[in-house]
């Protein structure tokens, strides 16, 4: 069930901006460079990177009242 809850959101907030879950506390660290030949490769690489870290997180090991809604 909290797979079907949760979606993968863009916050702005005063030390963060980018991905993060809308149920938890979790956030996409973007730390490492892009990967890929042309602009259109490294997209695709940050996307993919992006939606399965996203899907592998677990909101019960980032518990966090959020006010990004």
């Amino acid at each position: 069930m909290e797979e079907r809850r949760r979606k993968l959101i863009w916050v702005e907030r005063k030390n963060f901006h980018g991905w993060a879950c809308s149920e938890c506390a979790w956030q996409l660290n973007s730390a490492s460079p892009p990967v890929g030949q042309s602009l259109e490769e490294m997209q695709l690489n940050y996307e993919k990177r992006r939606d399965k870290e996203f899907a592998s997180h677990v909101c019960t090991a980032n518990p966090a009242t959020r006010t990004t809604k």
